[in-house]
C-alpha cells in the first residue's frame, strides 16, 4: 500500500497540500483493515511525504514536493531511501537495456525498489529487452563492523542474523528478477560478489548515467537477538538519505557518476570474490 500511495505522489495523481483519501476509504480499496493503512501512512510520513497522520482528519502530501519535479531524481533534495530509490528504479527500466549495480549491506532496499519496476512490467508499462544487475555484498568470512555487538565479547550471533538476511535478500532478489525470462522473454542476469570489508556508505548505479549515494549512518541501540536484548551498533539502511548524481547535470555530477562506476568496476574485478548465498 505505501509502494502503491508512494507511486501515486510522484506521478502527482496525490498533489502537494492535497487531502489524502479517508482512512475507511483506503481500506476498502486496498481490502485491509484501518491498522494496516495508518502503518503504511506513517511510513510515508516518515519519508517526509505525508503530514498530519492520525486517526481523525485525512492526511496531507506534503506541500514541500514541489510540481513538476522527480521525486529523488538528479536536482532534488536528498530522500530517505526508501522514497528516492523506487522512482529512480522505475525510470530506469524504460531503457531497452537495464544495468542495475549495487554496493550494500544486506540489499533490503534494493529489494524494495526492485519492486516498483517489477509491477510496471507485469501491469505491461515496462518491457525492458535485457537486464543486467550486479551486486556487491560484505563477505560471510569477515568480522562485520556494523551491526555488532558494543560488547565485543558477546557471541556471533548478530553476524549470523545479518548473514541470513544478506542471503535471503540476495535469493530474493534473484527469484524476482530471473522469473522476467520465463514469464515476459526478458535477458536477465544477475550476479553477486563478496567484499572483504563492511561498506560505510550504499551505491546503486543506474544505467552507467545516474549514481545514488547514501552513507550509513551508526546508532547505538537496544535489539532482540534470540530472546535476549542486545546493545548494538547499527544502521537503518532504509532511511539512510540517498543523494542523486546524473550525467549531463554538470561537471560536478558527470564526473561523480563516472568515478562511482570506476570504483566499483575495480572493486567487482579485484578485491571482491565468489559469493555463495546458501547457508
Amino acid at each position: 500500500m505505501a509502494d502503491e500511495l508512494r507511486g501515486r505522489i510522484k506521478a502527482g495523481v496525490l498533489r502537494p497540500g492535497q487531502r489524502m483519501p479517508t482512512q475507511a476509504m483506503l481500506a476498502d480499496e486496498f481490502g485491509v483493515e484501518r491498522g494496516a493503512v495508518r502503518q503504511a501512512l506513517r511510513i510515508l510520513q516518515s519519508e517526509n511525504l505525508l503530514t498530519n497522520v492520525s486517526k481523525g482528519s485525512p492526511a496531507t502530501v506534503a506541500s514541500h514536493l514541489g510540481v513538476g519535479r522527480p521525486l529523488g531524481g538528479p536536482g532534488a533534495p536528498p530522500t530517505p531511501t526508501m522514497a528516492g530509490l523506487a522512482p529512480r528504479m522505475a525510470e530506469a527500466f524504460a531503457a531497452p537495456h537495464v544495468e542495475i549495480d549495487a554496493l550494500c549491506l544486506t540489499a533490503v532496499s534494493l529489494n524494495l525498489a526492485i519492486g516498483e519496476p517489477l509491477r510496471q512490467i507485469h501491469a505491461g508499462r515496462l518491457k525492458p529487452a535485457k537486464v543486467d544487475v550486479r551486486v556487491l555484498l560484505p563477505s560471510r568470512d569477515i568480522d562485520l563492523a556494523f551491526p555488532t555487538p558494543v560488547d565485543a565479547s558477546a557471541d556471533g550471533r548478530l553476524q549470523r542474523r545479518w548473514l541470513s538476511q544478506r542471503n535471503a535478500q540476495g535469493q530474493v532478489l534473484s527469484h524476482n528478477l530471473l522469473a522476467l525470462r520465463s514469464t515476459h522473454g526478458i535477458d536477465v542476469h544477475v550476479s553477486f560478489r563478496a567484499l572483504p570489508f563492511t561498506p560505510p556508505v550504499k551505491l546503486y548505479l543506474l544505467n552507467g548515467t545516474e549514481a545514488l549515494f547514501a552513507y550509513y549512518t551508526l546508532t547505538r541501540r537496544e535489539e532482540q537477538v534470540d530472546q535476549e536484548r542486545l546493545e548494538t551498533y547499527a544502521a537503518e539502511g532504509t532511511q539512510s538519505m540517498l543523494f542523486a548524481f546524473a550525467q549531463g547535470a554538470g561537471l560536478r555530477d558527470t564526473t561523480f557518476v563516472e568515478q562511482s562506476q570506476l570504483w566499483f568496476d575495480a572493486l567487482w574485478e579485484t578485491i571482491s570474490s565468489d559469493l555463495s548465498l546458501e547457508s
